[in-house]
């Protein structure tokens, strides 16, 4: 790699940085590669991006984005994955991946700010995604409404049998008797 292609790293993986919303660091040691695309495709879904890059080049490219804590999980292999999308979906695919192929060891990562440990992690892999969360919030707003819909129909419905038993007794629709015959008279 010459210097033009190191300079062009450096930025491309700044941008990325500046970018993301959560910064994932893995040990990649026993990744194949044919594992390393199932795992990018697997990212992809969650507007996530996969990296493995020199230690030396990513360090600069943190500290060019402002990002210097970045640096202090850079020791040994480690691959770097970049979020945009949903967190907890990305965060889920890395975790179950290493659990099925035996690979990725999380070093540690940052999300708006703070920082991940391995127990957050976890936590943050354990959440539904963001597609199932928006559904939840959506009926629990919509639950009141329907509630309240509910209510009404039952209301009208009830209010509805009263007046026609009343109407079956004769109680409405109908002249009096004694009015009946003031008219014939």
């Amino acid at each position: 790699m010459n210097r033009d292609e190191k300079a062009a790293t450096i930025e491309e993986i700044a941008a990325q940085i500046e970018a993301a919303e959560a910064i994932f660091a893995v040990d990649y040691r026993g990744i194949s590669v044919p594992q390393a695309a199932e795992l990018r495709s697997k990212l992809r879904d969650a507007d996530a991006s996969f990296r493995i890059v020199k230690n030396r080049l990513s360090k600069i490219a943190a500290e060019k984005a402002g990002e210097e804590r970045l640096g202090e999980l850079l020791k040994g292999p480690t691959a770097l994955t970049f979020v945009r999308g949903d967190t907890a979906q990305a965060a889920k695919a890395i975790s179950s991946f290493g659990k099925e192929n035996d690979v990725l060891t999380f070093k540690g990562g940052f999300m708006d700010g703070a920082s991940l440990d391995g127990d957050a992690f976890k936590a943050i892999a354990r959440l539904p995604g963001r597609d199932v969360l928006n559904g939840q919030l959506a009926g629990v707003v919509a639950s009141p409404l329907t509630g309240l819909v509910r209510g009404l129909g039952s209301m009208i419905s009830g209010l509805a049998n009263q007046l026609q038993q009343i109407q079956e007794q004769g109680l409405v629709g109908q002249a009096p008797a004694s009015e009946a015959s003031n008219e014939e008279e």
